[in-house]
Formats: C-alpha cells, structure tokens, sequence
C-alpha cells in the first residue's frame, strides 16, 4: 500500500526510530513500527486485519471516513483513503478492497 504523511514533520517522526521512540515513548515507538510494516505490506486496506493486535476499525461522527490500528492503549495510529473520489460500495460504504493508499494522520487518544 502506498503511504504518505499528513505533513513533513510527522513524516520525520516515522522515519526515524529514535524519534518514534522519543515522540511517543519506547512501547508505543516499537508498536507504531510494527504497524508500519503491516500498513506497508498489505496491498489494500482490507488486507490489514480488523482483528488485534491491529484493530483495523472504522471511526465515526466528525471522523467519519478515518480509520484507525490499535497501538499501546489507549492510542490508535489514524489514518485515511488517499483516494479522490472515495472507491465506495454498492451501500455507500468505502470499498477497503480498493483502498491502496492511505495517508497516515496523527497518533491519538481519542477516547
């Protein structure tokens, strides 16, 4: 799959151990990483496993349309389709069979 960043900074982050480490702690730092090679492995969204220790789960209300990977609780790594127009079912919903980029949108604690 086809990653890009939301900005520079953050892309800086992700491209840099230390900085992972350093920006979001040790256990966080080596979680983000290994999502990172899931995110990057995976050939489409729907390649990535709803299921833990990914989590791949859609977000709702004012997120509608993001999703998100489990990472050390309670933060998730959120991302989005990086596709205009959005590839969408028959139902309305996005397709993850068609998402092959996504752009990587922050760490958060949501909740």
């Amino acid at each position: 799959m086809n990653i890009v960043f939301r900005n520079t900074k953050l892309e800086k982050i992700f491209n840099s151990e230390k900085e992972l480490r350093r920006n979001y702690g040790n256990d966080n730092g080596q979680t983000i990483m290994r999502r990172m090679l899931v995110l990057r492995a995976a050939q489409t969204l729907a390649d990535v496993s709803a299921l833990p220790p990914e989590r791949r789960h859609a977000l709702t209300g004012s997120s509608k349309g993001e999703f998100a990977v489990d990472l050390k609780h309670p933060f998730r790594l959120v991302i989005k389709p990086n596709h205009n127009p959005l590839p969408l079912r028959e139902d309305g919903g996005i397709d993850l069979n068609k998402v092959t980029d996504i752009i990587i949108l922050d760490v958060e604690d949501y909740h």
